[in-house]
């Protein structure tokens, strides 16, 4: 363990955020540059001697957190990095916007504040490539194999990295012109410049995975010829349909899904456009969904400068502390305020969408709305609480319902779905399709990008089994595992 009594002599402290009225001025991430290296030490040391880390249960990865919480505490940085990426191969992306369930599940938790588990792990991994400790790791040999991933998200770069250290030659399609998939065009540069994925993409070209952009299997290529072109292939191409809101008024300009105008802003910071072409400057602005998505929209908005921003979400407001359903060591649902949240803004709970009113150009200009409250299990609307706000740029921040079929993937390969839409997978993460694996959120519908890395690691281990026989890649997670809730 690290600090024999630093769970009892030193309090929780997390990364200080630059001032409000500075970062909503520019792009860059919300926290103060360096500011975590002088806490980190003292902060890991508040790791305790708890005998069952229950820290390795709330994350699906089985991050090794005790021990590189113990090198974090007397700074031995080099060890820090290799328990660190023993199990998790993009620890920079996890410790900038995964939510945090281990920290949930901190043994610490019961009665005090967690550990500050994501602030130790991302301290880590900065230090880890400022020293030059990440490094490609290209393999003694090749197998002779070649395998072909779909998508470059968390799901699929975790599997390619895999497959390519193992020893096969592995391929990614990508169907957007840059590799990251949704953590280069949905996650805004406030919350990880896109810097640290380019680096990691560096260094898995290092490696000897390719990457092919602007190719969308299904329409650019038949997936069924790609089969026949790959020993094996890897579906990770998430869960990409956006959640619709069929209300009168949906057809009227200016009503957009998340990922029609997250994308375009973030096309902006890599220098595609000179403005988006869906901008909220000058602009009443009301988000639709009270998720992480929904949060981004508004930290946009108000760099885009909105006049206002509305926040909705159905569902009653969390409380700030965790409900007697939800006891430890569960992720619970409790009230968030994010860098988004404190830049300004107003949440609204408990309300629900009727319709949208335009004007005679056929622009929206007002959103209906009404108090819901649960009956009987039931969401019913509360008569006389009906009302209208300003709204002139609408973003539908809803979640995602599967895996994109339009494009002609899952009929061409003749895969198999489950009874909630996403692609049927075996044991192994295999299709009904031989040769054919799907990881992520194609297979296991929305999730966390933790659950995402996961998943594409036990995937490379069927991969890998499947081409040789058998296979020493860990496989943290089965394809049923979920996350601990109540």
């Amino acid at each position: 363990m690290a600090d024999p009594k630093g769970f009892l002599t030193t309090g929780r402290e997390v990364a200080p955020t630059r001032p409000v009225a500075e970062r909503v001025r520019d792009w860059n991430e919300v926290y103060v540059p360096g500011s975590l290296l002088p806490l980190i030490s003292k902060q890991a040391g508040r790791c305790m001697d708890c005998g069952i880390p229950f820290c390795h249960n709330g994350c699906p990865l089985g991050n090794l957190i005790p021990e590189w919480n113990d090198y974090a505490y007397r700074e031995d940085w080099t060890a820090a990095s290799e328990r660190l990426h023993a199990t998790n191969n993009f620890p920079e992306f996890t410790g900038r916007l995964c939510p945090a369930p281990c920290e949930s599940a901190c043994v610490l938790a019961i009665n005090q504040p967690a550990v500050t588990i994501k602030n130790v792990e991302v301290s880590i991994i900065d230090k880890a490539w400022d020293s030059g400790d990440v490094t490609p790791q290209p393999p003694d040999r090749l197998s002779g194999k070649t395998v072909a991933v779909i998508g470059s998200g968390p799901a699929g770069l975790a599997a390619a990295q895999q497959l390519t250290r193992a020893g096969h030659t592995v391929a990614v399609y990508e169907r957007a012109d840059r590799i990251g998939g949704l953590l280069r065009y949905g996650i805004p540069e406030f919350k990880m410049e896109k810097s640290h994925i380019n680096r990691r993409i560096e260094q898995m070209r290092a490696e000897g995975t390719k990457f092919r952009t602007e190719i969308e299997i299904g329409r650019d290529i038949d997936a069924a010829k790609l089969r026949k072109r790959y020993d094996a292939v890897v579906i990770a191409a998430g869960a990409t349909v956006s959640r619709d809101l069929p209300v009168p008024g949906r057809e009227l300009n200016g009503i957009h899904f998340a990922m029609e105008y997250l994308p375009l802003a973030n096309k902006v910071r890599e220098g595609d456009l000179t403005v988006s072409p869906i901008s909220a400057q000058g602009k009443h602005v009301v988000v639709i969904g009270g998720g992480d998505t929904g949060a981004d929209c508004v930290g946009t908005a108000h760099r885009q400068g909105a006049a206002s921003v509305t926040q909705l979400e159905i569902m009653p407001r969390p409380g700030e502390e965790r409900a007697p359903h939800q006891p430890w060591p569960t992720f619970p649902m409790l009230y968030k305020v994010t860098s988004a949240h404190e830049e300004g803004g107003e949440r609204v709970y408990s309300v629900s969408t009727t319709r949208f009113e335009g004007d005679e150009h056929g622009d929206v200009q007002y959103l209906h709305l009404v108090e819901v409250e649960f009956k009987d299990g039931k969401l019913e609307q509360k008569p006389g609480t009906e009302r209208r706000i300003p709204a002139q740029l609408v973003t539908l921040a809803m979640g995602f319902t599967g895996t994109d079929q339009a494009n002609g993937l899952v009929e061409q390969f003749g895969l198999e779905l489950d009874e909630r839409g996403n692609i049927a997978r075996d044991a192994d993460f295999a299709t009904n399709v031989p040769g054919v694996y799907v990881a992520g959120d194609a297979g296991r519908g929305q999730s966390l990008i933790v659950w995402a890395i996961a998943e594409g690691r036990s995937a490379a281990r069927g991969v890998d089994r499947y081409l040789t026989g058998a296979s020493e890649l860990p496989a943290p997670i089965r394809p049923t595992d979920r996350a601990l809730t109540a």
